[in-house]
């Protein structure tokens, strides 16, 4: 079993910045990627970004050159650092992590832009 927990989130203006950290723990897991989802009332979720075991990185077009998805591998932690943010931004972050067949998820950040 894993678990993840999140930091991070808050109220920020628009055109400031915030950064989600997501710690993994659990036993005997593997990380094939790790990655922040958002959900946006009455929206569906959507990926965010996503960071794999070899480094490559996605992002969604919304948030490119904005967000920038890094890791710390020993701490299995995974960090998302949001510049330049804006009120369409506004959502539940959701970490998530892929191992194997399994995908894990945290129990969200609210991250609230005001305009």
């Amino acid at each position: 079993q894993v678990q993840l927990v999140e930091s991070g989130g808050g109220l920020v203006q628009a055109g400031g910045s915030l950064r989600l950290s997501c710690a993994a723990s659990g036993s005997s897991f593997s990380i094939n990627a790790m990655g922040w989802y958002r959900q946006a009332p009455g929206k569906q979720r959507e990926l965010v970004t996503r960071i794999s075991s070899g480094d490559s990185t996605n992002y969604a077009d919304s948030v490119k050159g904005r967000f920038t998805i890094s890791r710390d591998r020993a701490k299995n932690t995974v960090f998302l650092q949001m510049n330049s943010l804006k009120p369409e931004d506004t959502a539940v972050y959701y970490c998530n992590l892929e191992s194997g067949i399994y995908r894990y998820w945290g129990q969200g950040t609210q991250v609230t832009v005001s305009s």
